[in-house]
């Protein structure tokens, strides 16, 4: 099955997009809602969980992992392709290679603070753009607003505004969504920063560049179950993530409650 890992509920945006982009896939979710957000910590303790997760959707049979985190593919991605023996792919090299193929000058990234103070869009951005000027914001409030479901609570829209007024005062060309829940937010983003700006999606990104994985590698492909049974797992299933991701996926998904401690 495809693997699929991240602090809670943002992965989903990825798993609608391998449903979309690559139907007839098994999908294997974890979201480490116990221990979210992963975004404030070190490191250490990142890499750590990461390891973990990828680890327990290997046992349940992924062939390929798909770290759905931005903050774990910034700070934890060497790590998990140094170890691991199935192909692991992270969320930060699509969206950097589709802001730079779009060709504006300013490029926003919003993130968490963790995916912000790595500074790996900057570096990356470097080598693929190296005449851009890459605007990044730490936007910590958003991944509770999503996990709460206030994406389109009028507080959510203050908030936004007070993040994205700086990048707005810069005349972004583009701006990449540097966390895979920001996508639950997508109108409120879109109405603070205007049509004019790009919005690019790390999730339709990196499903495009799984697609194209899988597509190079006839021993990956025959490895991956067709199926349409998915499996989902939490560290920690309350009632609001329940709602949430059956709002965002379908009805008819079931999730079940794990501990990796």
């Amino acid at each position: 099955m495809i693997g699929i890992f991240d602090s809670g509920l943002g992965g989903l945006t990825v798993v609608k997009e391998v449903f979309r982009q690559l139907p007839g896939y098994g999908v294997v979710y974890f979201g480490d809602t116990a221990r979210m957000p992963y975004g404030n910590k070190s490191r250490k303790m990142v890499t750590r969980y990461a390891l973990q997760d990828a680890e327990f959707l290997i046992s349940k049979g992924a062939k390929v992992i798909v770290i759905a985190c931005n903050t774990a593919s910034a700070l934890a991605f060497g790590a998990l392709r140094r170890k691991l023996k199935v192909p692991v792919i992270e969320v930060v090299t699509p969206a950097v290679e589709k802001a730079a193929a779009a060709g504006g000058r300013r490029i926003g990234v919003i993130g968490t603070r963790g995916t912000v103070r790595s500074g790996v869009y900057e570096s990356k951005m470097r080598l693929a753009a190296p005449r851009a000027d890459v605007i990044p914001q730490a936007c910590p409030l958003f991944v509770p607003l999503v996990e709460e479901g206030w994406a389109r609570r009028p507080e959510t829209v203050s908030i936004a505004k007070n993040y994205l007024r700086p990048l707005s005062l810069r005349r972004i060309d583009s701006l990449i969504l540097g966390c895979t829940h920001y996508p639950f937010l997508k109108p409120v983003i879109r109405r603070v920063v205007g049509p004019r700006v790009q919005l690019i999606d790390p999730a339709h990104e990196t499903v495009k560049r799984l697609k194209e994985l899988i597509g190079s590698r006839p021993d990956l492909s025959a490895g991956l179950r067709r199926t349409t049974r998915h499996h989902f797992y939490v560290s920690d299933l309350t009632g609001q993530f329940a709602a949430l991701a059956r709002h965002w996926l379908g009805n008819d998904i079931k999730l079940h409650q794990t501990s990796l401690e």
